[in-house]
């Protein structure tokens, strides 16, 4: 079967990819006009689906509450452990090294510095730490900024590199073509040269503004060292949104507020965990799956399917029980932050990109088990394809029927949805209040905030049906419709102070 289909996509290639790429925003579109010609058609049907979808929506309001508190209570116990004890009992702990790549551009010395730091004070020894500072050439200022960084931790790490990635042909602007131009650079100058052993080496894929627990490295290594499947595994943290919480427009802690609990429940949950943002590997996985794509955006579900088809499906995601704390999108301004998590959103939402190569390798590769590969490829467009579709079923759908068929508003049924969608959202909000306090608790408590803001940051959630329009919504429909339309997303860095 995997031969008929890959003589399908060899002998028109552009066509298939062509329709794979308008499926996503033409699933999404009709979705979000159902109400309108569903109404006329077929309300009865019409107005089950939206039952059906709130009953949905409650159910994964309540999951990842669930979630959220099993994997935070993971996370407090794995905290008090000592990873860096257990990790030295194992077999050739003395042989491990750590790769860190910190893709950055126009990031200031300020926001790197505290990743830096973080890293620095690892309970994993330093020396054995080798931090690669992947800057891009075409900023005219990194190769200062790398001087100072050098200078201020080349006694910590076991070396501290500076790379610079030069635009090339062919490449797509971003962060997977520059942190692949230095892994392939770290590979010929540390593994080639036998300065460490690839097969005891890790490389993590690291925001600038990522700051890691103090014992990060240690539970890496003491996960990589005890697993016999070490080279078909990627390592993920609980990546939150910590750094500057109490500092960002309302709007943008609310749906930060929500991504870090969804990342922090994910880590419970089996293969629904793919690999975010900041994560690890092993540096022979990476090396035998060719490095990461320089053709793409959004590379962190990239690499890990890339890899999961390479081998055949021997691919997992491990989770690490500890937080990584990053920074939500902050600029000068009030309406420049919003604007920044707009972009965000654009540039994360643009990972419905890879949905129609995901697609491709799902009907093309062979020898891969097929259920589990389903199950994967379902979970994954699910999550894109209603990422821009939620918003309009959830919050207007059960309204816009009596007005566009007032017929039907007057059955018992028809008379009735508004109300049992109503109560259905209003059931959530007790969903949305078990998840303010578990947020509370995983919170570090050194946040500069005042009690009045922590008093009235639960009524912030007043603003969530403007703000999940706006920043949430809104750009994932458009990444859908653009990429309908075959038009390609320029890379916008977030800014972020």
């Amino acid at each position: 079967m995997t031969d008929f289909f890959q003589t399908i996509f060899t002998r028109y290639p552009i066509k298939t990819r062509r329709a794979l790429e308008f499926l996503p925003g033409f699933i999404s579109w009709m979705l979000i006009l159902s109400p309108f010609w569903g109404s006329l058609l077929v309300p009865y049907v019409m107005a089950y689906f939206i039952l059906f979808f709130d009953v949905y929506w409650f159910y994964r309001s309540f999951s990842l509450t669930i979630t959220a508190y099993i994997a935070s209570k993971k996370i407090r116990k794995a905290e008090k452990q000592d990873w860096l004890k257990s990790a030295k009992l194992l077999k050739n702990f003395n042989k491990v090294n750590h790769i860190v790549i910190i893709p950055n551009y126009k990031e200031n010395i300020s926001k790197l510095r505290p990743s830096l730091t973080s890293i620095a004070m690892q309970t994993f020894p330093a020396k054995r730490i080798y931090v690669v500072l992947a800057m891009e050439e075409r900023e005219t200022e990194a190769k200062e900024k790398a001087a100072i960084l050098k200078r201020e931790f080349k006694k910590v790490f076991g070396d501290i590199i500076a790379t610079y990635h030069p635009d090339l042909l062919g490449e797509v602007k971003g962060k997977s073509s520059n942190q692949a131009f230095a892994a392939k650079t770290i590979y010929k100058n540390l593994i080639q040269k036998g300065v460490i052993n690839i097969n005891y080496t890790t490389v993590s894929s690291v925001d600038a503004d990522s700051v890691f627990d103090s014992q990060y490295f240690a539970y890496l290594t003491n996960s990589f060292l005890s697993d016999p499947k070490r080279y078909n595994k990627f390592w993920q943290s609980a990546n939150v949104n910590y750094n500057n919480f109490w500092n960002v427009p309302a709007p943008v802690r609310i749906i930060s507020f929500f991504g870090s609990l969804w990342r922090t429940g994910l880590l419970i949950q089996g293969d629904r965990l793919v690999v975010n943002s900041t994560y690890s590997l092993s540096f022979a996985l990476l090396k035998k799956i060719d490095f990461w794509d320089a053709d793409v955006i959004p590379e962190d579900y990239r690499v890990f399917f890339k890899a999961f088809y390479r081998l055949n499906g021997n691919i997992w995601v491990e989770p690490i029980f500890l937080k990584t704390s990053m920074d939500a999108p902050q600029s000068s301004g009030y309406v420049k932050s919003l604007k920044n998590k707009y972009n965000q959103e654009r540039r994360w939402s643009w990972g419905v990109s890879d949905d129609p190569l995901f697609l491709k390798w799902w009907f093309t590769a062979p020898n891969v088990p097929f259920i589990r590969k389903t199950i994967m490829l379902y979970n994954i467009l699910l999550d894109h394809f209603l990422w821009p579709v939620n918003w309009f079923i959830i919050t207007i759908a059960a309204n816009i029927m009596p007005f566009v068929n007032p017929v039907f508003s007057r059955t018992t049924l028809g008379y009735n949805l508004p109300r049992l969608a109503g109560l259905m959202l209003t059931l959530c909000l007790f969903a949305t209040m078990s998840m303010i306090i578990i947020d509370l608790r995983n919170r570090p408590k050194n946040l500069s905030s005042s009690k009045a803001q922590q008093f009235l940051f639960p009524l912030e959630f007043i603003l969530l049906p403007v703000v999940g329009f706006f920043l949430s919504a809104l750009p994932a429909l458009i990444s859908h419709t653009q990429l309908m339309l075959g038009k390609r997303l320029e890379y916008k860095v977030t800014e972020k102070l």
